[in-house]
Formats: structure tokens, C-alpha cells, sequence
């Protein structure tokens, strides 16, 4: 923990950019999705990218080493999806462990090799926690206003197992990402303090919000601020915001609560909006020159990418980035 503080202190971090458009260009199949050991599973298997850290680690291990030479500082697990929740929809919540300890040892395995390359510049794997694809404060039945798809517990149970596997793999941080219902992020981060007071350890926090829309809002009805609130309870390392939005686009709700806290501020934006086909077409250039207003606002003290992004992305980014001190911490009550 000591070293990630001494280190965002020093310089603004940069994470690294999108697991799934790095993947997406390997062009995996249902075959190579499967693998020997799970060929004759039952339920189709493709688009699981989790599965791909025990069927195709070499592409793992490829992606993370990219983006570390690209720039990254961090690097985020491939767990996204690594609860019991959410790979029910692939009949796979027994190997939620096995998942998430071999995602994480994965990356650890790469950023050791960084580190010892380059010891004046240590790099950290984070571990992934995806938002899962239910939400608890409201329901997906529009004619049950009433109904939850999950309870809070059924959350934690799930968030704790899988922090469990990504401690045990060896991450130095934990990241509840694309938080779009506070109280997922909320049963998260009760599961890691729980996880934390059992194992009487300290593991820094990262924890980042998405705002789906215009309205600035999170798809459960907050404001960056209300979010930011709701959730300082926790000793965090940082708080921000990711995923649905472009970097312009991104930038006043940064501006929102940056002089609200002395947690760091971290922020992965999409590579724009994607466009009519779902893909991103904001190049490199284009989005470091729009982060680059955040560092001029000392707004950040994180900074990656997130759908769209590729190495390409990261070294613009964290050529920017080199160039500015990290964000100062002024609190205004």
C-alpha cells in the first residue's frame, strides 16, 4: 500500500486502456473460447473474456505487456464479468475462483517483469470488479416496481468471493469499476472491508462510477457529487469516473468533485462515443488533447481509457500526462 501512495504523490498514474478492443483483434472463435478443457462444455461459451485467462493466457499476458510498454502504470485484471453473477449466464459460477486467481496472477506475473526493467518506475495490477448485470435498487420488471433481480447479500457473498481469489493471485489494488447502482458498489465495498478485517490486511481502494447519460447522472438516478458522497465513508485511494461517456464529455463531472474530497481522482473515458456500428473513432491525438484540459484544471491524480482504447491511446495519454503534476488536494466544505 505504502508504495502506490509514495507513487501518486510523485506523478499522475496512468491505467491502462480496454481489455475487450485488444481481444476483440485476436478474432477468438467458439473453439478457441473453449480450448481443450472445456470443448465439450454445454453452454456456448464465446464472448465469455474472462474464460480467456485459463484458455488463452498467452493473449492475457500479451495485452497486459502492451499496455505496461505503452505507458500504463496499472494494469486491470481480466475480471470484469468474475462473479458468480454474472457467469451464471454461463453456467460457470464454480470456477469464479479459479477465474479470478489466474487473471490475477497473470498480470502479476507481467508487472514484476516491468518492475524489475524498470525499478524507478514500479508498476501495480488492479484488480477488476465489474458492476455484475442485475441491479439492486431497481427492478427490471416495469410492471413490478417492487421487484429486485439481487439482494444486497447475494452481492456481497458473490463481490467477497471473488476479492478473495484476486487477493490470493496477488493484486496490489482493488477497483469497483463501471458503478452505474451505488448499492452494488456499495455490497462491494462491504465485502471488502470484510475481506480486509478477516485477513487483518490493508488493500488500497480504487473505486469509479459510470454516468450513463446527459443528465449526468448514474443509471440509478445520482449525481457525480451525491455518488461521491454516498460512497466516502470508505477509506478510498481514489474515486472517479469511467465507461459510457468521452473524454469532453466527461470532464465536468470530474470538475464536480474534485474539490469536494482528498481522495484521489481517477478517470478512464471512452475513446468518444461509439458511432453507428459500436465502434470508437476517436484516435489517440484527439482524446490525450481532451485529457489534457483535465490536467490543466488539476482535476486528476489517474488517468486511463476505457471502450475503445488501445496502447495507441495510453502512450498519448500518458505522454500528456507526464508533462503536469498531479492534482493537488483542495477541499472546499
Amino acid at each position: 500500500m505504502k508504495n502506490i501512495w509514495n507513487e501518486i504523490e510523485k506523478r499522475i498514474l496512468v491505467l491502462d486502456g480496454a481489455m475487450g478492443t485488444m481481444l476483440q483483434a485476436y478474432k477468438f472463435t467458439e473453439a478457441d473460447f473453449r480450448g481443450e478443457r472445456f470443448k465439450d462444455y454445454a453452454t456456448p461459451l464465446q464472448g465469455n473474456n474472462d474464460l480467456l485467462s485459463i484458455t488463452q493466457p498467452h493473449a492475457i499476458k500479451e495485452v497486459h505487456a502492451k499496455y505496461f510498454a505503452a505507458g500504463a502504470d496499472i494494469v486491470e485484471t481480466n475480471t470484469f464479468s468474475g462473479t458468480t453473477i454474472a457467469m451464471a449466464d454461463y453456467e460457470m459460477e464454480d470456477l469464479v475462483y479459479e477465474l479470478n486467481f489466474e487473471s490475477a496472477k497473470i498480470a502479476k506475473e507481467v508487472a514484476d517483469e516491468f518492475t524489475a526493467k524498470e525499478p524507478h518506475k514500479p508498476r501495480f495490477v488492479a484488480g477488476s470488479i465489474g458492476p455484475t448485470n442485475r441491479t439492486a435498487s431497481m427492478s427490471p420488471d416495469v410492471n413490478d416496481p417492487g421487484f429486485r433481480a439481487v439482494t444486497f447479500d447475494e452481492l456481497r457473498i458473490a463481490y467477497k468471493q471473488q476479492v478473495e481469489a484476486l487477493l490470493d493471485g496477488g493484486v496490489d489494488i482493488l477497483l469497483v469499476e463501471t458503478v452505474f447502482d451505488t448499492l452494488n458498489a456499495k455490497a462491494a465495498l462491504f465485502a471488502i472491508e470484510e475481506v480486509k478485517a478477516e485477513r487483518k490486511v490493508e488493500v488500497p481502494i480504487m473505486l469509479s462510477g459510470t454516468i450513463t447519460d446527459a443528465s449526468g447522472r448514474t443509471l440509478s438516478g445520482q449525481t457525480a457529487e451525491a455518488f461521491l458522497i454516498s460512497v466516502s465513508h470508505i477509506p478510498l485511494l481514489s474515486v472517479g469516473f469511467n465507461c459510457a461517456l468521452g473524454a469532453n464529455l466527461l470532464q465536468p463531472h470530474l470538475e464536480a468533485i474534485a474539490n469536494k474530497t482528498d481522495f484521489a481522482i481517477s478517470a478512464h473515458p471512452n475513446a468518444g462515443l461509439p458511432n453507428a456500428f459500436g465502434e470508437y473513432d476517436e484516435s489517440p491525438s484527439e482524446m490525450a488533447a481532451q485529457i489534457e484540459e483535465y490536467l490543466k484544471k488539476n482535476l486528476i491524480n489517474i488517468i486511463g481509457g476505457c471502450c475503445g482504447t488501445t496502447p495507441d491511446h495510453i502512450t498519448a495519454i500518458a505522454n500528456v500526462a507526464a508533462k503536469y503534476k498531479p492534482r493537488t488536494v483542495i477541499v472546499d466544505c
